[in-house]
C-alpha cells in the first residue's frame, strides 16, 4: 500500500514535469525582463517578440497581492507602461512575466511559464534628465546666478496638474553645479538645494562655463547623478572703455590730461626763458678785453 503510494506521487511528479516541459516549449518564458524608468516614466521590458503565445504581465508591491492591468494581458508586445500602476512612489515593486495562449485559444494547464522581474521602486530607482538653465550676471561682473528648471515628470496630483521633479523628491532634491573658466581646465563644484544657484567666488569680467545635474544624496550611489545638462557658457566681457566708463568721465579724463600737459609745456617754457634772460644779463655785466 505505502509502495503503491509512493509510485503514484513518483508518476504525479512525473507528469508534472513533463507537463512544465511541454508547456516551457509552446510558451517560451520571457528573457532580459528589466525596469526602464525615466523622470517617473517606469515601463517594463522584456524578450523576445512572441509567435504563436501571448505576454500577460502580473505586479505588486513586495509581500501584496498580485494585480493586473488591462493594456498588459495576452499582449503581443515586449513592455508593459506601468507608471499609473505605481502609486506608492517609496514602495517596492516586483513584476511577472507570464507566457500564454493568444487570445482566443484555451489551454489545459493551470499554471504557465513566467519570469519575475527584480525589485523596483520609482522613488529611489527612476533615473532624472538632463535640466535646462539660464546663466544671470549681475551688474558688476562679480555674481553669476544660474536659473535652473525642475524637470517636470511623468506623474499628476488630484488636480490633474504636471508635477516636476521638485514637487516630488521636496528639500531631498539637490543641484551639483560643475564649472570652469571658459579659457581653463580646471574645474570647480557647488551643491545647492536651491534651484536658484548664486556664485560669487568668480573673477570680475571672466567667462565661466557651467553644467548642472540633479543630485539625490538619499540614494543609493550609483543612482544619486542625474543626467548631465548641456555645457553653457557665460558671455566674455568684451566691454570697450566708452561703455565701462561713459563719455562724460573720457571726456573729461582727457581735459585733465591736456591741461596737465599744457601747463608742465609753460613751465618748461618759462623755465628756458628765464634762464636765456638771465645767461643774456651775466654776460652785459662782463668788461670788455683789451680797452
Amino acid at each position: 500500500m505505502e509502495s503503491n503510494m509512493k509510485f503514484r506521487m513518483l508518476e504525479l511528479a512525473l507528469v508534472l514535469f513533463f507537463m512544465r516541459s511541454c508547456a516551457a516549449e509552446i510558451f517560451p518564458k520571457a528573457q532580459n525582463v528589466a525596469w526602464s524608468s525615466i523622470n517617473f516614466k517606469s515601463i517594463l521590458t522584456w524578450s523576445p517578440k512572441p509567435r504563436n503565445y501571448s505576454y500577460t504581465v502580473e505586479f505588486s508591491e513586495l509581500g501584496q497581492d498580485r494585480e493586473r492591468t488591462p493594456h498588459c494581458i495576452k499582449m503581443m508586445e515586449t513592455e508593459c507602461d506601468l507608471t499609473a500602476e505605481l502609486k506608492n512612489l517609496k514602495a517596492y515593486y516586483s513584476a511577472d512575466i507570464l507566457s500564454e495562449p493568444m487570445r482566443g485559444i484555451s489551454s489545459d494547464l493551470i499554471e504557465f511559464p513566467h519570469v519575475r522581474s527584480e525589485k523596483f521602486s520609482p522613488y529611489y530607482d527612476t533615473a532624472i534628465g538632463r535640466p535646462e538653465f539660464k546663466i544671470e550676471v549681475s551688474s558688476d561682473k562679480r555674481k553669476m546666478t544660474l536659473h535652473v528648471t525642475d524637470i517636470p515628470t511623468t506623474l499628476f496630483n488630484n488636480d490633474a496638474k504636471r508635477l516636476n521633479i521638485r514637487d516630488v523628491f521636496g528639500d531631498n532634491l539637490q543641484y551639483k553645479v560643475t564649472y570652469r573658466k571658459a579659457k581653463s581646465t580646471g574645474k570647480k563644484e557647488k551643491i545647492s538645494k536651491s534651484s536658484i544657484i548664486e556664485l560669487t567666488d568668480l573673477d570680475q569680467g571672466v567667462s565661466y562655463c557651467f553644467y548642472v545635474q540633479a543630485f539625490l544624496p538619499f540614494r543609493a550611489q550609483d543612482k544619486q547623478h542625474g543626467e548631465i545638462s548641456s555645457y553653457h557658457c557665460s558671455p566674455e566681457d568684451n566691454t570697450s572703455i566708452f561703455e565701462e566708463y561713459g563719455m562724460g568721465v573720457i571726456a573729461g579724463a582727457i581735459l585733465i590730461i591736456i591741461l596737465a600737459i599744457t601747463t608742465i609745456i609753460i613751465v618748461i617754457v618759462t623755465c628756458c626763458r628765464r634762464r636765456k634772460r638771465a645767461k643774456n644779463a651775466g654776460k652785459e655785466g662782463l668788461p670788455l678785453n683789451g680797452v
